[in-house]
């Protein structure tokens, strides 16, 4: 009897706790849907939007007036504008090859530049320049190789020398100077600096086919394999986003930009036959000496005949 009464006692004493409980959330419940405005509050931070134009996710600007050596971009058509966001939105969230490149630009554009303004050719084609190499000595799959990406036999045809010790496509003073030689030509051919760098892209004979076929003389209109309908785009988005960091909130100091190597020119008018021990014998930093030149592809340097070279040391 006296088991059966503690139990009873024991579970009215569990379901009081249990009533109490169940009381006591519906309370808290009602307390927070009555007060808890989250609006009201003193301490709630206000959103922050950022006053860039290029937050997260945001479309990069594009501005309604774009001209490229000279010539209008019309970008009134949709396929032309499309085609230019497309380049910008690639080239402004792919940070590391832009910014790159960015940096190697205050290196090297000072020489492009100078070589394009004395064979009389619009600076804007320095960006065709970035657009095949990243301002890098690099080489395609096709064998496309420097800054300028030459093939052999078009680099050959142009004057640069290319051989088992020597690559010219490598010389950027020299393949800077041939580029523009060329681009004249196919400006002179045909016609416009948007077709000529068209050309530049894909080949004479191919623009000239589908130019034929097509009845068409203009780039913008002309229906092209996909790497070069997108090529003039790339080359004028670098140009945008070059000569207008602040509007795409690129925040770079100067600091940060490559300064151009101090140099000064040596003539070899002789072989050497070891670059590693002329080097040594003139205190010259071989690898600086081979980064400087990379023209040079070998470990020694044959003159032959009254031909000379000119190489680059550190100052």
């Amino acid at each position: 009897m006296i088991r059966k009464t503690i139990a009873i006692i024991f579970g009215l004493i569990v379901c009081g706790f249990g009533i109490y409980a169940v009381c006591n959330n519906t309370q808290n419940g009602n307390h927070t849907v009555e007060t808890h405005n989250y609006a009201s509050l003193p301490d709630e931070p206000t959103p922050v939007v950022p006053d860039n134009p290029l937050c997260p996710l945001a479309p990069p600007p594009l501005p309604q007036q774009i001209e490229f050596c000279g010539e209008s971009v019309p970008t009134q058509f949709y396929w032309v504008k499309e085609g230019l966001e497309r380049e910008l939105i690639i080239h402004l969230y792919q940070h590391s090859r832009t910014l790159l490149t960015l940096k190697r630009s205050t290196r090297y554009f000072p020489v492009i530049e100078k070589i394009l303004e004395e064979e009389n050719i619009p600076t804007d084609l320095k960006y065709l320049c970035v657009t095949e190499s990243n301002l890098e000595n690099v080489v395609s799959p096709s064998k496309a190789t420097g800054f300028w990406q030459f093939m052999e036999s078009t680099a050959k045809n142009y004057g640069l020398e290319i051989n088992n010790q020597i690559d010219e496509r490598y010389h950027l003073e020299k393949s800077t100077r041939a580029a523009c030689i060329h681009l004249k030509k196919l400006k002179n051919q045909f016609g416009s600096w948007a077709l000529a760098a068209a050309a530049y892209n894909m080949g004479e004979g191919g623009l000239s086919k589908n130019m034929k076929e097509q009845e068409i003389d203009n780039y913008w209109d002309l229906y092209l394999n996909q790497e070069t309908s997108r090529y003039l785009s790339r080359c004028i988005t670098y140009k945008l986003i070059f000569e207008n960091q602040e509007l795409y909130n690129i925040q770079m100091p100067a600091t940060e930009f490559y300064k151009p190597i101090a140099c000064k020119e040596i003539a070899i008018t002789e072989t050497i036959d070891d670059l590693r021990i002329y080097c040594k014998e003139n205190k010259i930093l071989y690898r600086q000496l081979r980064e400087l030149n990379p023209w040079i592809r070998d470990t020694k340097l044959t003159v032959a005949g009254n031909r000379s070279y000119t190489i680059q040391v550190a100052k």
